[in-house]
């Protein structure tokens, strides 16, 4: 029971940053039980499950608050789950060192371009091109690192500057599909055995949810992209630093 509690701790601050920002659930949840010992491909199998029931909340509460746009869903959303089954099957073939100096240095370059467009004017655009390529990417990157979704399609989408607050609720609802479709690899291929964090972290993720999808709905734009672009940055430098170091 205590290590269900500490783990409905990690679940519901790990999704009320997701939520409220589009990203963070993955990389938080990874990192807590590669912390612990937990190897790699067991942590990213079972955070990801517990995402199947922490997106199902969050997807259904951006659409209730009117964060979800179709479009971005329909476009994101195949492309999404095709990267990511690709991923988890490959997961135990590439090293996660391999990809994440370069993954890294992305996401430094969007989190910054995000925070200088943050103090100029602010004039959203809806973003239709070049969707494809990067749903197979984000779901690619999500299966391997535990956690990639969010940073690589919320970043991206946020800096060619399409709306935060439409880009986060609609990256939350195509994830879980995403989520569904890395659970169902990883089960028919290693099988899930960490119950305990599984059930924890869907249990705190499924409490936070509602009330990040409200806050994302309430937070003014400025704000949104100097958090969104702030967040982006610590991540990136985070892994550089655990990868270079």
């Amino acid at each position: 029971m205590d290590q269900i509690l500490t783990f409905a701790a990690v679940g519901f601050v790990a999704q009320m940053i997701d939520g409220t920002l589009g990203m963070a659930y993955g990389v938080s949840a990874t990192a807590f039980l590669l912390s612990i010992g937990v190897s790699p491909t067991v942590a990213s199998a079972s955070v990801h499950a517990a995402k199947v029931v922490a997106n199902a909340i969050s997807g259904l509460s951006h659409y209730g608050f009117g964060n979800v746009d179709r479009f971005l869903v329909r476009r994101l959303l195949l492309p999404g789950v095709g990267g990511a089954v690709v991923g988890s099957y490959l997961l135990a073939r590439i090293p996660g060192k391999t990809v994440m100096p370069f993954v890294s240095a992305y996401l430094l370059a969007m989190g910054l371009l995000i925070l200088l467009k943050s103090f100029r004017p602010i004039a959203p655009n809806r973003v239709q091109t070049y969707l494809t390529p990067l749903g197979l990417v984000g779901g690619f990157l999500d299966a391997v690192g535990g956690g990639g979704w969010g940073p690589i399609v919320v970043s991206t989408l946020v800096a060619r500057g399409n709306h935060p607050r439409f880009t986060i609720g609609s990256a939350n609802f195509a994830e879980f599909f995403v989520a569904l479709s890395v659970s169902g690899t990883f089960v028919l291929t290693i099988g899930l055995s960490y119950w305990q964090a599984i059930l924890g972290l869907a249990i705190g993720g499924a409490i936070a949810a509602p009330i990040a999808a409200y806050l994302c709905r309430r937070v003014p734009l400025r704000a949104l992209m100097i958090l969104v672009g702030a967040l982006i940055m610590a991540l990136s430098l985070r892994v550089l630093f655990l990868v270079l170091r």
